[in-house]
């Protein structure tokens, strides 16, 4: 009877509410779909449909901050005006003050209200003759739920008000709920150990991931080398020209072909992909990432960002382009030192393994440790960061007295099972579906320029310039091929080591210019794509003049020292 009324009368449903209300994790409950990869806890940056089964459809907007000038905001009223029936989503710690901010934005609406976070609330006959008069005084339905758990009895009920929405007539209620429920202070809010745990927190998913993708590697190594030997042989003698071009293209011993290149993938970033998405999972989905914002806010407001705009910067070392996207949840004053500082500062799923496996062979060749040379390499990397935001932020994001936006002290609770797996599955999806096709395309551009003797071309226009980062002229090459896709950067490793002669500093010089020079290309087409052609490219050239003068601090500064 339920599904019938729901086909019959009304199957389609605007989900709105604040940020970090739950809407995305109460439409994955309802439908048993997975928010998209650009969705996750409080970040929600595109309006998307969802359908379950039986025909519903549910639109997922982003997170309403009513005094804000930022992109999400736009699109979720813009999404709320083409929809009639709405799903109003408010927190039952913030019952009151959810309904006295939202209700005006539904007057004239269809609809019933979900209340989400209800296992904070105490229970009891108070709570839920709450409830009773606060659907008396609307006249529309609000049904207490818990998005992570919900109950079958709770479904039921919400889907049988959405079944018979009701009109919202009223912009304020006179009832109140009477409560607001707060988190007690913990260790984020101490003054000095909050800021200290939660910058331990930011580094410990790269650090995890660099410790864990060596030691990946060390097994993986040699097998998926080994079954890969033979393929090639056999590519080598059996296949055509053409075939042989982009399956096992080699150029002065290097291998750019779909298969000389595979095995990175397997060995190198796919595991690395797959324990970030793991820890920033965790992260997401227990409210760490919130509290993390909270904690640092005062420390990253004079770089011209706000704590919730860390969040995007995290994202980018899973990908770039969705945290640019993401970006759009971010202040207008703070948006393009968010979008320069994933640009600049986040080491991708495909640069970071790259260089993971540059740094390992130049331990091998050196006899150096590779965890230090990733420290190094990392200390750098967040030093000039801090560096560049700072001279680069416009004063009105670092004034003192713009307090940004920065969210409320949330609720950390134990990561569920299915959220966790959506959050995980989310990342790896994006590098398997966005990622390896690109990939893909680069393996084998790369392979037809080597053909053809253009990259030699290239690399011997550029050769002179780097001289003066004191890098070979090889060096060009996996520069250039790395400000079109990151992974350019494992042309410097070879099978046994390094692919060119270079001492420890040099590495690190190749890694970071490499790097930092440009964005990958489809980063470059992202900004230009969410900002405008010529903001991009005034981010693009301010971002190639720092990270010239940085990495000649590097390398000169770096061979004086040593």
């Amino acid at each position: 009877m339920l599904q019938t009324l729901l086909r019959t009368q009304t199957a389609t449903f605007v989900v709105v509410g604040k940020e970090s209300v739950g809407k995305s994790q109460l439409i994955a409950s309802l439908t048993g779909a997975s928010p998209g990869i650009e969705n996750f806890r409080g970040s929600t940056v595109s309006v998307q449909r969802y359908a379950a089964a039986d025909e519903r459809v549910f639109i997922d907007t982003p997170g309403i901050l009513r005094s804000s000038d930022t992109e999400t905001t736009r699109l979720a009223f813009e999404a709320l005006d083409e929809n009639d029936v709405v799903l109003l989503v408010v927190k039952a710690t913030h019952l009151d003050d959810d309904l006295a901010d939202m209700l005006p934005l539904v007057q004239g609406k269809r609809g019933a209200i979900a209340v989400t976070f209800w296992d904070k609330v105490q229970p009891g006959e108070a709570s839920l003759e709450a409830i009773e008069r606060l659907t008396k005084d609307a006249g529309v339905t609000l049904v207490a739920i818990d998005a992570r758990r919900p109950s079958a009895l709770q479904q039921e009920k919400l889907l049988t008000a959405l079944a018979e929405p009701r009109v919202f007539t009223k912009s304020a209620l006179t009832m109140r709920a009477g409560w607001r429920i707060e988190p007690k202070p913990g260790l984020f809010d101490h003054r000095l150990i909050g800021p200290l745990s939660a910058i331990a927190l930011i580094l410990l998913p790269a650090l995890a991931t660099i410790y864990g993708a060596n030691r990946l590697a060390d097994i993986l190594n040699s097998p998926v080398n080994n079954a890969v030997i033979p393929i090639v042989a056999y590519v080598d003698a059996n296949f055509p020209a053409w075939a042989r071009v982009v399956l096992t293209s080699t150029q002065s011993d290097f291998g750019y072909g779909l298969l000389n290149m595979g095995p990175f993938l397997i060995v190198w970033a796919l595991p690395t992909v797959l324990l970030f998405s793991l820890i920033l999972g965790i992260y997401k989905t227990t409210g760490l990432v919130e509290r993390i914002n909270g904690a640092l806010h005062p420390l990253v407001r004079p770089l011209g960002l706000s704590g919730r705009d860390l969040v995007r910067v995290m994202m980018g070392f899973g990908c770039n382009v969705p945290a640019v996207i993401s970006t759009r949840a971010c202040s207008g004053c703070s948006r393009n030192t968010a979008i320069s500082a994933v640009a600049f500062g986040s080491a991708c799923s495909y640069q970071l393994p790259a260089t993971l496996a540059v740094l390992a062979a130049a331990a091998a060749t050196t006899g150096t440790s590779s965890m230090t040379l990733s420290l190094a390499f990392l200390g750098y990397l967040l030093v000039t960061t801090l560096i560049y935001l700072r001279l680069t932020a416009p004063a009105q994001a670092r004034n003192s007295l713009n307090v940004l936006m920065t969210p409320a002290r949330p609720f950390l609770q134990w990561p569920t099972g299915s959220g966790l797996w959506r959050e995980s599955w989310g990342t790896v999806k994006q590098f398997l579906l966005q990622a390896m096709p690109i990939f893909i395309l680069i393996c084998v551009t790369a392979s037809l320029l080597a053909k053809f003797g253009i990259l030699d071309a290239c690399a011997k226009v550029l050769g002179p310039v780097m001289s003066l980062f004191n890098l070979p002229a090889d060096a060009a090459l996996p520069v250039v091929l790395a400000s079109i896709r990151k992974d350019g950067i494992f042309l410097f490793a070879a099978d046994e080591g390094l692919a060119m002669p270079l001492n420890v500093v040099q590495v690190l010089t190749a890694v970071y210019l490499a790097g930092v020079l440009l964005p990958c290309l489809v980063t470059a087409l992202t900004i230009a794509k969410e900002t405008s052609w010529k903001s991009a490219s005034l981010i693009l050239l301010r971002q190639a003049t720092f990270a010239s003068v940085f990495t000649v601090v590097l390398a000169w500064g770096g061979k004086w020292l040593s």
